[in-house]
Parts: structure tokens; sequence; C-alpha cells
């Protein structure tokens, strides 16, 4: 069976863990430092090199940062890191990055000024040149996450929008969806449900053999589910529900994270995440009917604060979640799951991590070659 490591980032330093799925265990193997702090991590589609893009800027910065960079690192058969060629500057902050389906490109979203770009990754897997786009595409307010359809045809842009506050109306979110051939964006849909207000995605994810999208909305702590036809996109959702115990405190910042659905698509997770250890930080873990249709079956405590990552592995008998940072008397960790054959979660390890001030912003599996 092929081999899986995990990755996890802390600051700039992304470490190598071995998994054990039996035990639902890790075991750090070695550390490789990026240009700055990471952000996000995509790997090629071969296996053989993973994508790192990192920032001096991020949530909870002050300034927008001038450290920007792409860099390909090369994968090794144990799943050691090392860098492969010289990183390519980024204009701003990459908030979300992902290769097309064939690793022929890097798509990444940018939330500040919003705006999503190309770049080619060059024969030898380094990331390359920026492909001009048309100036009439719009990335929406505060795009969070960008991902090709597995046909490689589209592309869809993730724009959250933001609260209303006191001194200013809503901002919209919507999902914007593009025809994609050989680097370009073109044909773009704007799915907005109500104009986009009350709607504010964060992440998506496509199920494996059926055209059902699944994406988390931070602002509303719901899962939606659309259905894509024809390359476009039901114009609202097919359903939203609740991720949180409604019955269990909430914190004042109360939102979801990343949307995953099981290997065997009959399961979907979504991370509900607070700042502090007041308020809900858990899985909530949905059972997908023969129409696609998401039901709530279970929330279970992350053991930590702030889940912003997590992934399962390709067998899809174990999970880990990555916390962003400690609060109280918890520290930041990588917890891990087992999970059953009824897609529902049991509690098995955790494992502490000095930060050192810094963020555990990403972390996911790899399968290597």
């Amino acid at each position: 069976m092929p081999k899986t490591v995990l990755y996890a980032s802390v600051g700039r330093n992304t470490t190598t863990y071995d998994i054990d799925v039996a035990a639902c265990a890790l075991r750090p193997k070695g550390t490789i430092s990026s240009p700055a702090n990471v952000q996000y991590i995509w790997p090629h589609a071969n296996r053989r090199y993973l994508y790192v893009a990192s920032t001096d800027s991020g949530s909870g910065m002050a300034g927008g940062g001038s450290n920007h960079h792409l860099t390909a690192y090369r994968i090794d058969p144990s799943g050691a890191l090392s860098q492969h060629g010289t990183p390519i500057p980024l204009p701003t902050r990459p908030i979300h990055m992902a290769t097309d389906i064939p690793s022929e490109h890097i798509l990444v979203a940018f939330n500040n000024p919003p705006a999503v770009r190309v770049y080619k990754i060059d024969p030898d897997g380094t990331p390359g040149a920026e492909v001009p786009q048309s100036s009439s595409i719009n990335p929406g307010i505060f795009p969070h996450q960008v991902l090709a359809t597995p046909d490689n045809s589209q592309v869809i842009l993730v724009a959250r929008g933001f609260d209303a506050t006191a001194t200013k109306p809503e901002d919209p979110g919507a999902l914007h969806v593009f025809d994609f051939a050989g680097g370009i964006l073109s044909n773009q849909q704007t799915v907005a449900p109500n104009g986009g207000y009350g709607f504010g995605p964060r992440h998506l994810d496509f199920h494996l053999t059926q055209p059902w999208i699944y994406v988390s909305l931070e602002r509303q702590n719901q899962i939606a589910f659309f259905r894509r036809t024809v390359g476009k996109l039901t114009p609202d959702a097919l359903s939203r529900v609740d991720t949180l115990l409604h019955d269990q405190p909430q914190s004042d910042h109360q939102l979801v994270g990343t949307v995953h659905v099981h290997p065997n698509g009959r399961f979907a997770y979504v991370a509900n995440r607070s700042r502090n250890h007041i308020g809900q930080n858990s899985m909530a873990v949905f059972a997908l009917d023969q129409a696609g249709m998401p039901t709530r079956i279970q929330n279970v405590d992350t053991h930590g604060v702030h889940p912003r990552t997590f992934h399962i592995d390709p067998s899809g008998k174990m999970m880990v979640v990555a916390h962003i940072e400690g609060s109280g008397h918890i520290p930041c960790r990588l917890t891990t799951f087992r999970i059953g054959d009824d897609g529902k979660l049991t509690f098995v390890n955790a494992y502490d991590i000095e930060t050192g001030g810094k963020f555990m912003w990403w972390a996911g599996m790899v399968t290597l070659p």
C-alpha cells in the first residue's frame, strides 16, 4: 500500500510526520523552512513535488507584509522535503492555492486586494510565469479558496464577503465559476443566492463520483449543497444544514472552517471553530443520502482550539485535525480520530505543538508515489 505522510506547518516551518493509521498515531520526522509563514500547501499530481504559499501577512497581523512567495519542494520516497528551484514572488498575501488537476498550473487566491492569478508549472516542476487573464474577471469580496473542478474544465473561486458591522452594511459572498483552458479563466458565472446576502462561503469540496458540491458557509455556520450540471451550478443551494449544536455555548466569534467529503462518498465533515476554548471547537459529521442531501449525525469535540484544517487518510479510517493556536488550558495541537464504518469519529490521540507564538496555519496528507 502506498505510504501516506502528514505535513503540518507552524510559522515558516513545515514538519513531516509518519502516520500509523491503525493506531491513529503520528511521528515527527523532519522540518524544513519557507521564506515566510506558510499559508497553504498543495501537492503536484505526481506527488513528487509540494507547493508552498508563504507570506509575512495574515489574519491578525499588522500591515500588509512584503514577503510573499510560491516555493516548490521535492518529496523523497520517505516524505522528506528539499527545496526545488527558486521561490517566485507573489504580489500580496496568498490566502489559498491549488494546482489544476494535471498540475500544469497553480491557481492562487488573494484576499486583499481580492484577485485570482494563474501561474504555469514548468516541465521541471517549478512554478513559472503568470498567465495573463482578462481584466473583466470579478473575484468577489474576500476570496478564500480556489479549486479546479474534477474534470479540469472549470475553476471555482469562493468569495466569503463580510458580516455587517456597526459602521457598514454586509458585504455579500458568492461562488465564482469560470471556464478553464490553457490557464485562461473565462465565461464567468456568479452564484450568489439572495444577492449573496446571508451567504458567506469559505471552502468547498467535490464529491468523487457525483456532480455534488459541498460548501461551508463560514458566516452562517452551515453546510450548503449544490449540484453542477453541464458546467453550471444550481443558482441556489439545494439544502443548507446547521453545523453547530444549539444547546451548547457559542463564542462571540463562532465560524466554520474546512469541508471535506469522505473517500467513500457517503459522508461529509465540517470544522466548527472558535477563537477561544469557550465556544464550539468540533467536527460536524454529515451522512449523504442517495440524492446527495446532507444530514448531521454527530458533533464531536476536537480537543483543541480553532481547528482550521483537517485531513482524512486515503483509506478513510483516520482523520487528523490541526488547530491554529491554544487558549486557556488547551495548547496548540494536532488531534487524531478513528473514522467508523458509520462515518462517526472517535477521539484517539492529541499531540501538543510548541509554536513559539506562531500559528499552525495548515496541515494535510500526501500519498507518495
